[in-house]
């Protein structure tokens, strides 16, 4: 899936500073997250939970009386910045008052648990990935002296339904866009991915369900919602029954384009495997789904798809995006590549890049293969040397950037309709707002244009950001080559 890492959302010193006085106010508390949009789904509902119980969001972690790391296992990289900060909070609190309580969430908690205190005694808190809803609980406990520490890493039956709070105020007036987890764990077992390991085996919560959250976050404002799911594509099955042809996901995205009021539907991240004629068909039948595709495929060549145990080949893969490049010809489609997996040869590399060149994907997420513990990848042979993983990965960049530009560029001059989110985030005086293919675009615009569908006229490309000015009613149209306008679904 796309990644977001070191996002934060919202930090005891050495052991003889255990002590904690009784605070006089409500605690405010700093989540920082790491990894993915399941990441940070889970770590705004941790916060709201908070938020409901009194505790007050921090703007860093020098002012906070609890600070959480949401952590990510994916990589080694994402464990590394985590530990790495949390050993920073430790050091910068040794001179503080008061001791905070330093907390671990989330997936290298789930692998890891006792031995993160074990190796940082300072750490209060190990909150693993079916525990996530009881957060605040712990935290309690800890606070009023209950408990010395905490590690809960266990199974929880229920826990893909419990996480389900939001908070949709802050720096933001009103929330236009939030994301909803519809299903936890994963049962694909990829080679390299020790997400079943961290996550669980998959668990979907109910269609009646999901459609009351997203019902809720429609009547506070929200115009697009983001369906979450490790693969969301396989949301339901063995639980829901195929109904008139339809597998139980594109059913959940029937109920919930039904809901009066929102205006876009997007989800994250799907298997090619699980795009079936249904699904694409499902881009044509509901104009509230959006023309935007991320379906990770991690490597161009069948030999290393077949040792990552991904189910697919290239050409498989290849008709897929044909197929919805037909139905949608402005289908913005991202992928996820994975350089120099076990054993992966030159020539096997080379079918990544002739890959990149015969798609031409908008965007792509590249990761060096990181050896995870206890995954059947980490003992494959051939593990590549670092350089040769660092050299295979600046190539591949080069090559979905120079696509990229050129796609971005084609859409200079053209009118598209976007959904404005709020302030920019590299310049706030300027407001941001997102294609229905997923493309980011910048302009000059008012507060009042927040949340508001807004045709927009592109006049400059930037690095995979778009440029524009608010179409003048009345404005005719022009055609660009290669790039149709996209139009407000109907």
């Amino acid at each position: 899936m796309a990644r977001t890492w070191g996002k934060a959302l919202f930090s005891k010193p050495a052991s003889w500073l255990n002590f904690r006085r009784p605070l006089q106010t409500m605690p405010s508390v700093f989540i920082k997250t790491y990894g993915c949009q399941m990441n940070e789904r889970d770590s705004e509902a941790v916060a709201a939970q908070l938020v409901a119980k009194g505790y007050a969001l921090a703007p860093s972690e020098a002012a906070a009386d609890v600070v959480l790391l949401n952590t990510c296992s994916v990589r080694d990289m994402a464990e590394q910045k985590a530990l790495g900060k949390m050993k920073a909070v430790i050091g910068d609190a040794h001179g503080r008052r008061r001791a905070p309580v330093l907390g671990f969430l989330g997936c290298m908690a789930q692998s890891r648990g006792q031995a993160l205190i074990d190796q940082l005694p300072d750490v209060d808190l190990v909150v693993g990935t079916q525990k996530f809803h009881r957060t605040a609980e712990y935290l309690d406990e800890l606070l009023a002296g209950r408990r010395e520490k905490v590690v809960e890493v266990g199974e929880e039956a229920g826990s893909e339904a419990a996480v389900r709070e939001h908070l949709l105020t802050g720096r933001a007036r009103k929330a236009v866009t939030a994301f909803v987890s519809i299903m936890q764990g994963c049962n694909q077992y990829c080679t390299f991915c020790i997400v079943p390991y961290t996550r669980g085996e998959e668990r979907s919560r109910s269609i009646a369900d999901i459609v009351a959250e997203c019902r809720g976050l429609v009547a506070l404002g929200v115009k697009e919602i983001t369906l979450l799911g490790q693969i969301v594509t396989s949301y339901g099955r063995g639980d829901i029954p195929v109904k008139n042809g339809q597998s139980p996901f594109v059913q959940l995205l029937d109920a919930v384009h039904e809901i009066e009021g929102l205006e876009r539907i997007r989800f994250t991240a799907p298997h090619p495997k699980g795009y079936g004629d249904d699904l694409v068909e499902a881009y044509v039948r509901l104009p509230k789904l959006v023309e935007s595709a991320h379906i990770p495929v991690q490597s161009g060549s069948d030999r290393v798809l077949k040792l990552m145990h991904r189910g697919y080949t290239r050409e498989r893969f290849v008709q897929i995006i044909q197929k919805l490049r037909r139905v949608q010809p402005r289908m913005g489609v991202v992928t996820d590549f994975i350089v120099g997996f076990p054993g992966e040869t030159e020539a096997d590399f080379a079918g990544t890049l002739s890959l990149v060149r015969e798609v031409e994907f908008d965007n792509a997420y590249m990761f060096k293969y990181s050896k995870r513990k206890d995954t059947p990848a980490a003992t494959m042979p051939d593990q590549l040397p670092k350089e040769v993983l660092e050299e295979r990965n600046q190539r591949l960049l080069e090559a979905v950037n120079e696509i990229g530009a050129r796609k971005y560029r084609e859409y200079v001059g053209a009118r598209v309709q976007i959904l404005v989110e709020g302030p920019s985030k590299r310049n706030p005086r300027r407001l941001m707002g997102r294609t229905r293919s997923n493309k980011i675009v910048v302009f000059d615009g008012a507060e009042r244009h927040r949340g508001e569908l807004l045709d927009v006229r592109i006049t400059r490309a930037g690095s995979f950001t778009l440029y524009g000015d608010p179409v003048v009613l009345g404005m005719e149209e022009e055609e660009v080559p290669g790039v149709k306008s996209e139009k407000v679904a109907s």
